[in-house]
């Protein structure tokens, strides 16, 4: 087992990592920007060490100055948590090439599935199911028009290096896939320096469905059942609960099982989340997250695991613990994120924490990093605290959501926490009854 481990990111998911670090035994080292000297996670890491000023790419995204953290304070492997250089193949290459160990999949894995065209042909052959949609990159108009006339329309353009909604637009009409077509690739070089897209069939009212797997790198693997993640807004996830309202056991086990068996064959190592739009009974794959999800805590309440604990045990080279046959669904669980801003617009609002209370009792969990009299810098993402919620049933998981949302103080600063209150009046939200475009139509509304 580690001795040390060196967690290479920031906020309540440093904090999650160290928290089960601890209760392993091994020391932890945060690393931190000049903007967060203060932050939790670093007053609770055993050793903490600056490597940059506030900006990310001279900081949390610097490959060099978190190998040479790991120099100077003798860890033996890093944690990357999720976002930064968590599905960074590059990053985990430097890692192993400085006799250092990464927590997590191999470089190999998370460039195959870094890349959405090779992820779809892969997973393809693994005979996993897939949206229809073009067999590889569009370059061009012509091929585009000619590709939506094979699947029909509407159709969706996406980034094959994208990710959070940029670098993706729909055309509904052969009249519209100009303008959507040479904005997706505008886009997707803008942000990710890589103009590369593909077409798939845009699907009318789907839900998001993703597979929670975890393999040992050795041929193993099991599902850890499904997560629906449908309310979404800008393709940015909200509000998350395990299992979905409209998936059945059968339909778990069919579908887990297919997933288990892919990353099995590929000999994939760790945590990971095959995602999928399911539409009228069927799955479509849309991409797999070789990395630690932000809602992975909805599952773990349901299975009663510590997803963390298990990837450093993996990555040490311990035998995998979670077995398929061990592995049952206890109760309901949701994820609400509440993030730092103002509504309606939902524009980021950083700013000094004036007083702040989190809520308890049975069932309850508050993952976050905020404190009173902390100041929520305006360099990062705006997720201040992921509120979680278990209990014996969907309906009563409902009613502790409600009863721990109106304990949970954040004042100082505008939050969303307004929005969920909302939401759980809504007749929909009660009986589940949402898809992807759910949330959006009603905000429109409101």
């Amino acid at each position: 087992m580690f001795e040390k481990i060196l967690i290479a990111n920031r906020g309540e998911i440093a904090l999650r990592v160290i928290r089960a670090a601890k209760e392993m035994g091994i020391q932890t080292v945060a690393v931190h920007s000049t903007a967060d000297s203060d932050a939790m996670h670093v007053r609770m890491a055993d050793e903490a060490i600056c490597i940059g000023p506030p900006s990310s790419n001279k900081s949390y995204l610097s490959i060099p100055a978190i190998i040479s953290a790991c120099e100077v304070t003798g860890a033996q492997a890093i944690h990357p948590g999720y976002g930064f250089l968590s599905e960074n193949s590059k990053f985990v290459q430097i890692i192993e090439d400085h006799d250092l160990k990464f927590i997590g999949p191999t470089a190999q894995h998370i460039q195959i599935m870094g890349d959405k065209i090779t992820a779809k042909e892969t997973m393809r052959e693994l005979g996993v199911p897939c949206v229809p949609g073009s067999p590889g990159e569009v370059d061009t108009l012509e091929l585009a028009n000619q590709i939506a006339e094979e699947i029909g329309y509407p159709i969706i353009i996406k980034a094959t290096a994208g990710g959070g909604g940029r670098g993706m637009k729909v055309a509904a009409s052969k009249s519209e896939m100009s303008d959507a077509f040479t904005t997706a690739r505008s886009e997707a070089n803008s942000n990710f320096g890589n103009p590369a897209v593909y077409l798939e069939k845009y699907l009318g009212t789907p839900r998001h469905i993703e597979i929670q797997v975890f393999g040992d790198g050795a041929g193993n693997a099991v599902y850890l059942g499904e997560r629906d993640c449908s309310l979404q807004r800008r393709h940015q996830k909200v509000f998350e609960e395990a299992p979905g309202p409209t998936i059945d056991t059968v339909v778990r086990q069919n579908i887990g099982k297919v997933c288990a068996e892919a990353v099995a064959s590929i000999n994939y190592a760790g945590a990971g989340t095959i995602e999928f739009l399911y539409e009228n009974g069927e799955f479509y794959f849309i991409e797999m997250n070789t990395r630690l999800q932000v809602e992975h805590p909805i599952t773990e309440a349901i299975y009663g695991v510590d997803l963390v604990k298990e990837q450093i045990r993996v990555a040490a080279g311990l035998p995998m613990q979670l077995t398929q046959e061990k592995l049952k669904v206890n109760g309901h669980a949701i994820e609400v994120r509440i993030n730092a801003e103002k509504l309606p617009n939902f524009s980021p609002c950083p700013g000094k924490i004036t007083q702040f209370h989190a809520p308890g009792g049975l069932g309850v969990r508050l993952d976050s990093a905020i404190y009173d009299g902390y100041i929520i810098p305006p360099y990062y993402d705006s997720l201040i605290a992921k509120l979680i919620v278990h209990a014996e049933d969907r309906p009563a998981a409902l009613s502790r959501l409600k009863r721990a949302l109106g304990e949970l103080i954040v004042d100082g600063v505008d939050t969303t926490i307004p929005l969920f209150n909302s939401l759980l009046g809504e007749e929909d939200i009660i009986k589940g009854n949402y898809n992807i475009h759910w949330l959006e139509s009603w905000l429109d509304k409101s």
